[in-house]
């Protein structure tokens, strides 16, 4: 039996799920999230508390198992309290900026980069780091993670001075320069 389906989900007191057929939807406090699960996987749902189940023990449906357990785990979390990433920007004239709901990133091109965030998703840039530090916040997990991802692909941090945009509990192995001449 799958380690992480078998574990109960319990529900927090202002989240509601609604399960129809394959259909589950996690409504709360932050927003709505829908997400359709593999017909082998059932859900049951009584006093507050969600069971996964499989059909059958073939080695596809143990792995849908586990990995529908997390994400309906992760639809609950998201709805209650969301999701956050922070990034860090380091280097000389970099720096973050918010416009109405949109990101405008300083990175030492030619031009500023505009992000829009998607549905559901918002920045915040902390006014006492001057634009070093940027919060994405949101209620599903892998949107939040992918927007992250999007923006630190934009100018990823160098080995020899840390210069770009990385996550805030990423380590960056620094390298050595060239050796000078003896």
């Amino acid at each position: 039996m799958s380690r992480i389906g078998k574990q109960i989900i319990t529900l927090p007191a202002k989240v509601e799920v609604n399960i129809n057929g394959q259909d589950v939807t996690v409504k709360g406090p932050k927003g709505e999230l829908t997400h359709t699960i593999h017909p082998a996987i059932g859900i049951q749902m009584d006093n507050g508390v969600l069971q996964v189940t499989r059909s059958t023990d073939e080695r596809q449906h143990r792995a849908l198992h586990g990995l529908t357990r997390a994400l309906v785990a992760n639809m609950v979390t998201g709805v209650s309290t969301g999701f956050s990433k922070t990034l860090l920007i380091e280097g000389v004239g970099y720096q973050a900026d918010l416009r109405g709901k949109n990101l405008v990133l300083k990175l030492g091109f030619s031009h500023e980069v505009v992000i829009e965030p998607p549905a559901n998703i918002t920045f915040e840039v902390p006014a006492d780091r001057r634009g070093t530090m940027i919060h994405i916040h949101g209620i599903d997990k892998q949107v939040v993670g992918q927007v992250a991802a999007n923006i630190r692909e934009l100018r990823p941090p160098e080995p020899y001075k840390g210069k770009g945009i990385r996550y805030s509990d990423e380590i960056i192995r620094r390298k050595a320069g060239k050796a000078g001449k003896k």
